[in-house]
């Protein structure tokens, strides 16, 4: 069964000079969100940006795949700790994401593990989405 998800957001003004905000999301948990270019191009806490919201995605699908692959192997995670970082390049767009995980899995060794997560990587939806992003990388160990 198909999901739908959708974001409101308003935008007043011209790029450089205006803001706006994201107004809601269909789970309620994003409202109220401001929007500014300093945030997407600066290194400043002005509310948030675009790539914050895909970094959260995609940190958040690449766990759940990787979660799923575990299991499927008989192999369940206990916890995986995920980040992404969104690297975003005014006029180039965004140019790089970097995957982290570190994972506690009884019984899974390191290159097992390392497969899992490349698996993940290539397959989750959000990385799908982003294909056309030059350089996606993934930092993966294995913790006792």
């Amino acid at each position: 069964m198909a999901t739908d998800r959708r974001a409101d957001v308003t935008w007043n003004g011209s790029l450089l000079e205006g803001s706006g905000r994201i107004d809601s999301t269909t789970s309620g948990v994003l409202g109220a969100q401001e929007l500014t270019w300093k945030a997407r191009a600066e290194d400043a806490p002005a509310g948030t940006s675009p790539e914050d919201l895909i970094a959260a995605a995609h940190a958040g699908c690449f766990a759940m795949a990787l979660s799923h692959g575990l299991a499927e192997a008989g192999t369940p995670a206990e916890e995986l700790r995920t980040s992404a970082t969104v690297t975003f390049q005014p006029g180039a767009g965004i140019t790089r994401v970097a995957l982290t995980v570190r994972g506690s899995v009884a019984g899974l060794d390191e290159p097992a593990f390392l497969e899992a997560a490349e698996t993940a990587k290539a397959n989750c939806p959000v990385s799908k989405a982003l294909a056309g992003v030059p350089e996606i990388t993934l930092d993966a160990r294995l913790e006792e």
